[in-house]
């Protein structure tokens, strides 16, 4: 009987590492590298990139720069107060931009011609409950996050729109991924992989996370580590990687995982 209850026990120990490492291999910790830098001024806000320019986003402008040379070949023109982030959608530039830190909030998703640098209102929000800092486009709708701070940045929220803005669903963020941000909100996001990347204000973090099969509480997956300060972040079709800044010292930033 002993003898049969050690190899029951020892049976079920196996089964268990090997779940664990099952586990550990489809949800792997990841480490993004740096890959290369570009000096730009006006990297305080985003990054985004296509195969032969990247873009550096400010609070007031774009700033469109050749990847080889580096060389700086254009501003943007058009009203801006506060832009967020940047994505690059049939050859346009969309924007987040909102009049952060004035109440009530007003946000907007500007959009830039690529060729003639001008910016322009794409869609206006008004005041759909906080600061809009980052919008995207994934699977036929437009993924868009609005930013609450201070004792309210739980209540930053991400919705889903179809097509003619229809609000498909909303959802909040993890206490998880709160904790982390102090007192300030989620500056960046990304579709990528079947799961959602997230960065905060400064800390150079992805927070991984996906839709929940019920309820409006994104899941947390997991935390990996980036070259980028926060802030806004984009896909480099030209590497398959990323684009982002380091804020500080005013890079953009490559990175790959």
């Amino acid at each position: 009987m002993i003898a049969r209850l050690r190899l029951v026990t020892a049976a079920t120990l196996l089964l268990w590492s090997i779940a664990a490492v099952l586990i550990r291999a489809d949800d792997p910790k990841v480490v993004w590298k740096q890959t290369g830098t570009l000096s730009a001024p006006e990297a305080h806000q985003a990054a985004a990139a296509d195969d032969k320019f990247v873009y550096a986003i400010t609070n007031t402008l774009v700033a469109k720069y050749d990847r080889q040379s580096g060389e700086r070949l254009a501003t943007s023109t058009g009203e801006a107060k506060h832009l967020n982030s940047g994505f690059l959608w049939e050859r346009r530039l969309y924007c987040a931009h909102s009049n952060y830190p004035q109440t009530p909030e007003q946000s907007e998703i500007k959009v830039l011609d690529l060729t003639s640098m001008q910016l322009t209102t794409f869609k206006d929000f008004g005041n759909f409950g906080g600061s809009l800092t980052w919008a995207v486009r994934h699977d036929e709708h437009w993924w868009c996050n609005f930013a609450r701070y201070g004792d309210d940045n739980a209540q930053t929220f991400l919705v889903k729109f179809d097509r003619d803005w229809r609000e498909q669903g909303r959802w909040t963020y993890p206490p998880d991924v709160i904790r982390e941000l102090n007192r300030m909100s989620l500056s960046g996001g990304l579709w990528r992989d079947g799961a959602l990347l997230v960065t905060g204000h400064d800390d150079p973090v992805f927070f991984r996370l996906r839709l929940p099969k019920t309820g409006s509480v994104l899941e947390f997956v997991e935390q990996q580590s980036v070259p980028f300060t926060g802030q806004g972040f984009a896909d480099d079709p030209k590497t398959g990687g990323l684009v982002g800044i380091n804020r500080s010292k005013h890079l953009l930033v490559f990175a790959n995982p």
